[in-house]
């Protein structure tokens, strides 16, 4: 990992804090293969504990795994103590040794899991986490934000072309996926497609196993993809139509059937489809062929307007939002998952609706 002199410098400036701590970085011209990247002794009381420190680039589950993994190697204690002992001169006795996790950032996730194996970690962002029982020491601090690039990383999965990779696994639960087979399926370059697996996998969003990768934290990951998704990525063509909604979606289907437009309805259009919940006065739709929404407006007589729209015409950001669509009584409309995304987006009811959707139909698919 990069940023070593900055995560030695945080560690520091957290301990020189602490009255009556003296901290040292232990320096060695050559360092063996087993000894964490960062070693410091910690005094307090008369009492030395070592403090050794795993860097890693990245601060996902996986990552921060590897990291516990190695630290807790017997060979790494012991060549951590070896050095101690040699830098303080103090051979015959006892030393602790406390294992620290570095990353540019640290999620809530990773830091639960090195707290559950008695570890301690730091991020650059500022928040940390160390609980020296042989010291007594307990420091935490919490509540940074993540650094931009980090973010970037993350949203990176959420991406137009990368979610297609997700919808195709979202909309098939329980198979597991060869690369080939999945790039075919979403419509996406194999290369993708495996930045896409490995990300999932830094995350544990996902599992590999002989036959493929498959979703393993199917719920999270839609939440988290809702969370970094808005409806409003699309855009919006709003209309009043004469009649109420269901009338509105009957002619709009009925014409796009007939004229052999592709189209998917969605939010509570769609809802009311795959999972009728409340009722609904303004019904949305996707249409692929975007040349067509004037033609279709005209001839079913809706009038654009800037406000008191009760149907709304969606040119996608992505046609992967295609991807699944259903016919239901001879109407279109697209995935459980898509519905979801668009309901969570709409915000007040479209939340209320999207986790209705997720108990009723979507978690019992998974």
């Amino acid at each position: 990992m990069e940023n070593l002199i900055e995560i030695q410098e945080l560690i520091e400036n957290v301990f020189r804090n602490v009255p009556g701590i003296t901290i040292g970085r232990i320096e060695m011209d050559e360092y063996p293969s087993s000894v964490p990247d960062l070693l410091f002794s910690v005094t307090w009381g008369g009492r030395t504990t070592m403090i050794g420190v795993e860097c890693k680039a990245l601060g996902e589950p996986r990552y921060v795994r590897s990291a516990i993994q190695q630290l807790k190697e017997p060979k790494t204690i012991q060549s951590a103590i070896q050095q101690l002992k040699k830098f303080i001169g103090q051979a015959g006795q006892d030393i602790y040794v406390y294992g620290v996790v570095a990353a540019p950032y640290i999620s809530g996730e990773s830091s639960s899991i090195c707290k559950e194996n008695g570890i301690g970690y730091i991020d650059l962002a500022g928040n940390c986490f160390f609980n020296i029982n042989n010291l007594g020491l307990y420091v935490e601090k919490q509540g940074f934000e993540n650094k931009k690039a980090e973010r970037r990383l993350l949203r990176s999965i959420f991406s137009a072309k990368a979610s297609r990779v997700l919808r195709v696994m979202l909309s098939n639960p329980k198979k597991s996926w060869k690369m080939q087979e999945l790039s075919n399926e979403a419509g996406a370059s194999l290369g993708l497609v495996f930045k896409v697996k490995e990300r999932l996998l830094d995350l544990e969003y996902a599992k590999e196993e002989k036959r493929g990768v498959f979703i393993s934290q199917s719920e999270e990951l839609l939440e988290k993809w809702a969370e970094n998704y808005s409806f409003r990525r699309n855009k919006l063509n709003d209309y009043f139509g004469m009649g109420d909604a269901k009338e509105i979606e009957k002619k709009f289907s009925d014409y796009c059937n007939e004229k052999q437009v592709s189209y998917g309805f969605t939010l509570f259009s769609g809802l009311a489809l795959v999972a009728p919940y409340a009722r609904y006065s303004r019904g949305f739709v996707y249409i692929k062929e975007k040349e067509k929404i004037q033609e279709i407006a005209e001839t079913l007589g809706f009038k654009k307007v800037d406000s008191g729209a009760n149907f709304t015409i969606l040119e996608p950001y992505d046609e992967g939002v295609f991807y699944g669509t259903k016919d239901i009584n001879g109407i279109k409309v697209v995935t459980n998952v898509q519905i979801y995304l668009d309901l969570v987006g709409y915000k007040g009811r479209g939340e209320e609706s999207a986790k209705f959707l997720l108990e009723q139909r979507i978690k019992t698919e998974w």
